[in-house]
Order: C-alpha cells, then structure tokens, then sequence
C-alpha cells in the first residue's frame, strides 16, 4: 500500500489539529505557556470574543491540554484559572517552530515580539529535527518515511 492509498483518519498530524488547529486555539496556547492564566487576561489580550474563548477554553480542557484550577479574589465568586497540563506543556516544541518559522519568513520590519533564549548561556533558541541515535540534525532528504502499524486503506 501506498501513501495515497492509505486512510488519514488516523494520522497523527490530523488528529492534532483536530485539538489545536485552529488560529485562536493556538494563540491561547501562545500565552498560556507565557504566563496567561485567567479568562480576562486571555480575553484582553487575545482580543477575540468571550463566546470562542469560552468554547476554545472549554475545547482545550476537555482534550487535556489545559486543566482548571479554581481561585477566588476577595469579594468575587470562586473563577478558574487555566494552566497547561503536560500534554499542553509538550506543544511547547511546536510553537517555537511556529514562532522559528516565523521570525524567518512572516517577521515585520520592527522584530519579533518575544526573544526567547536559553537562560543558562542567553544563545536563542533553535528547533530542530534530529535522529533519536545520534541527534543529527535532519532535513526531509534525509528521513524515508513508511506506513506504519496504524495505515488503513482508503475506503
């Protein structure tokens, strides 16, 4: 069987973005992972609607990308903060390669808006894809890529 052939229902790829492909969804994620916490917070700064925020919130919980931790402010009701979950922290890789990607090719004339670096030796961050044997850096020339125990024929 033949990569045309093959079902994508199972593909790892389309089931990702079926939990994080959408713009909003990822910008919430943008600034979940630097520090955003609070409905309000991501409200004002996402400046999307309260309606898709609360669905694109309550998506990314129940998928387990985020978990609520209940915080109450004097006077005020009992609210949820949202942090990511490990499954939510592990997403980490792919917005630096969004934000990598796009630093190179989307980037306006003033810069990026974040200059993420390494703490330790201050150098900015690089990702890549390397071998899991030796972590060589690899480009798509230099992997061969086979069905897997999951590929279905199209039906």
């Amino acid at each position: 069987m033949e990569w045309l052939e093959a079902s994508t229902e199972n593909c790892p790829v389309q089931r990702t973005l079926d939990v994080v492909g959408e713009k909003w969804t990822m910008l919430i994620l943008r600034d979940a992972v630097n520090g955003v916490r609070r409905f309000d917070d991501f409200h004002r700064h996402i400046g999307l609607s309260e309606a898709v925020l609360s669905d694109r919130l309550r998506k990314l919980v129940s998928s387990g990308v985020l978990k609520t931790v209940p915080y109450r402010e004097a006077g005020s009701r009992s609210r949820n903060e949202y942090r990511l979950s490990r499954k939510g922290r592990d997403l980490w890789p792919v917005l630096m390669a969004l934000s990598q990607w796009g630093e190179a090719y989307a980037l306006g004339p003033e810069g990026p808006v974040l200059d993420v670096r390494h703490t330790d030796c201050d150098a900015p961050l690089r990702v890549v894809v390397e071998c899991s044997a030796d972590h060589s850096a690899l480009t798509p020339g230099d992997v061969t890529a086979r069905l897997g125990p999951g590929a279905r024929r199209r039906s």
